[in-house]
């Protein structure tokens, strides 16, 4: 599995009276070139450092706790052993609350995905109960889990033969559109062929896609290492005929489909 080794929790789901030991890693990782702060005049890169206001000296991370400010203007000093004393069940235990179905899970509340694997022998065959439950039911379990002293919902479901544990914004997280959409109502004939356009635009395998961000950064890393210069895509215009954009579309999304490989 092309996860990390070092795992980022270590704790207990409990479903019922069911409980095993699990470990969290990682699911999702970044990639592509990194950027670094620099002076724009000389390219020597920029160092930011911790200063107290108070003692105008720069303080080391030993020296740096968290702190809350009252009402009334008084700051609490929380240290690391503080929030490590945080009274919260969720810290060592996910506890499953309840189950969804799956597709009943809003993409707006998904946060971050974590792999959760069965830690020590104790919890393979409980961890492969779960799994196959959970596959059967095509439901996911709904638990509340602490990481990094922050408690999150979080949301399990297998994903090829592994418990997926996707943690998720709460639900005063999510803001409401209101009214940021369009109130214009459409024709039945232009929604007969935006379906229609819909129906012949092939399915996309979201493996084979790639982000093409990094290449054209080292396109424009080579163009100012050479003194020359990218031109920028050019941007849509809005359709002025939404009918003849919508017939045009399906023609040529027809054109494609009968286009020998």
């Amino acid at each position: 599995m092309d996860v990390p080794t070092q795992a980022v929790w270590t704790g207990w789901i409990m479903f019922g009276l069911v409980s095993l030991p699990v470990q969290l890693f990682p699911a999702t990782r970044r990639h592509g070139m990194d950027l670094h702060e620099v002076h724009a005049t000389d390219g020597a890169r920029i160092r930011h450092r911790r200063v107290c206001q108070a003692e105008h000296r720069e303080v080391d991370s030993q020296e740096i706790a968290k702190g809350y400010e009252t009402p009334d203007g008084r700051t609490v000093v929380l240290r690391e052993a503080d929030l490590e004393a945080l009274p919260l069940h969720s810290r060592h235990v996910i506890d499953v609350l309840g189950f969804v179905p799956v597709d009943g899970l809003d993409p707006l509340l998904f946060s971050r995905g974590y792999y959760a694997t069965p830690h020590g022998q104790a919890g393979q065959r409980p961890y492969a109960l779960l799994v196959a439950a959970l596959a059967r039911a095509e439901r996911a379990a709904v638990a509340k889990v602490t990481l990094r002293t922050r408690e999150r919902l979080a949301a399990l479901w297998p994903r090829r033969d592994t418990l997926v544990v996707q943690t998720l914004l709460w639900p005063e997280e999510v803001r409401e559109p209101g009214n940021l959409g369009s109130t214009t109502p459409v024709t039945g004939q232009e929604l007969e062929l935006a379906s229609l356009l819909m129906a012949q635009l092939p399915a996309v395998d979201l493996t084979a896609l790639h982000d093409d961000y990094a290449a054209a950064l080292e396109q424009l890393v080579a163009a100012k290492e050479s003194g020359g210069q990218l031109m920028p895509p050019a941007e849509p215009e809005p359709a002025v005929d939404l009918m003849a954009a919508l017939e045009e579309s399906l023609r040529q999304a027809a054109g494609h489909r009968h286009t020998p490989d």
